[in-house]
């Protein structure tokens, strides 16, 4: 029996909560691991009934600065408490003097993103450009305290260990297709409604919240590129999100991406559709053509996965992770180029063979990712750590 600490008190949203929906359930499947676990209290619900787990808290605090400096005055006390013999820090930022053997998980890879540094100073986003600039510095910092840093795919393990000379492992991230598609509840009615308002358009899907480093402002360029070439089909660019910044999370700033679009004349080409309730998304993945990314930032990206699962077309912007995840499953382009966008959007709808190979090309690889095998890479070192510090 082995006894596991998880720190995911920063996990809240996006990519974070769901590594933890997928994790913790895998977890608690492990008839020889018992598990406790530090996580927002507005989840622990979302855990109810699980075995060999036990939930823990600390008092709730404002921003990221006094979550972290709280966290590391009550970390160490409740590990003793809990008599786990492993530490997993999942947000990226370590426990400075750990009790116990720690691995930390990074997968945040703006902090190593000298690109969106600069993008966020050309934007005159002081205020995320420091806050970048600070996080990456613990984040940096946070390698060095770990026993074993593990990051979600080679290329960002890379990337990390060039920023830092440590050595780091790479755990590919998991994807479990039964969850995915098991929840039968419809997509809401008015995004049902503007999916049947393009049903003759070629309909393309970008998953994500607005943000700076998916790179929308190249993708709405490609628009009008690609409208020039379709021989008057219609096209309709699908967002889970709002080019508003009152109805997104975090700070970042939409205005000057919804006058991009009203300058390009392609407001009625984008349909905002808002936040999509994650149990419904499947429904939207196979409601469209081809799924799109312009990201020039990514250390995973699970949309990825989720987009080949559907029998989704990929093309997506030439960066060394989405090559990793997507090998032969995506056409890729130069990441600022609405040309070459626009182009490899072309090429796929206008080849049913290509697409179809891209298609079948993409469910095969999706089954290369898995939750079970993530947790049973993640014990082995786990369990490896635990036995050098018997013998030390």
């Amino acid at each position: 029996m082995i006894k596991l600490f998880i720190n995911g008190l920063a996990a809240s949203a996006g990519g974070g909560l769901t590594y933890l929906r997928n994790v913790i359930p895998q977890l608690a499947k492990q008839t020889d691991v018992e598990t406790t676990v530090l996580v927002n209290p507005a989840i622990c619900h979302e855990f109810d009934g699980f075995p060999n787990l036990s939930f823990v808290q600390i008092p709730k605090s404002r921003g990221a600065g006094v979550r972290f400096l709280s966290e590391q005055a009550a970390l160490p006390k409740l590990i003793l408490r809990s008599g786990a013999q492993i530490l997993i820090s999942t947000g990226n930022f370590a426990l400075w003097r750990s009790p116990v053997p720690q691995i930390l998980l990074s997968r945040n890879a703006l902090y190593t993103s000298a690109g969106f540094l600069r993008d966020a100073r050309a934007r005159r986003d002081y205020t995320i450009w420091a806050d970048t600039h600070i996080k990456g510095w613990l984040a940096r910092l946070s390698i060095g305290r770990a026993d074993v840093t593990v990051a979600p795919s080679v290329a960002f393990a890379e990337e990390l260990r060039r920023w830092t000379g440590a050595n780091v492992l790479a755990i590919h991230h998991g994807f479990d297709p039964l969850a995915f598609t098991s929840d039968p509840t419809p997509l809401p009615e008015s995004v049902q409604r503007q999916l049947g308002e393009s049903r003759d358009a070629l309909r393309l899907l970008f998953v994500s919240h607005y943000n700076y480093y998916r790179n929308f402002e190249t993708l709405f360029r490609a628009l009008p590129v690609l409208s020039s070439h379709l021989k008057g089909r219609e096209v309709r660019l699908m967002l889970t999100c709002n080019l508003d910044s009152s109805r997104n999370p975090g700070s970042y700033r939409a205005e000057s991406a919804a006058a991009l679009v009203k300058n390009l004349k392609e407001r009625e080409n984008i349909v905002e559709l808002g936040s999509i309730p994650y149990r419904s998304v499947h429904h939207l993945y196979r409601a469209c053509h081809i799924y799109v990314t312009p990201a020039y930032a990514e250390s995973f990206a699970h949309p990825l996965v989720e987009s080949m699962a559907s029998g989704l077309p990929v093309a997506a912007s030439d960066l060394p992770v989405h090559r990793e995840i997507c090998g032969d499953a995506a056409v890729y382009f130069p990441r600022f180029s609405p040309e070459g966008l626009a182009e490899a959007v072309l090429r796929i709808s206008e080849s049913p063979s290509l697409a179809q190979d891209l298609s079948c090309n993409g469910l095969k690889r999706a089954q290369d990712f898995s939750w079970e095998n993530h947790v049973e890479d993640l014990l082995t070192v786990a369990r490896q750590l635990i036995h050098a510090s018997y013998r030390s």
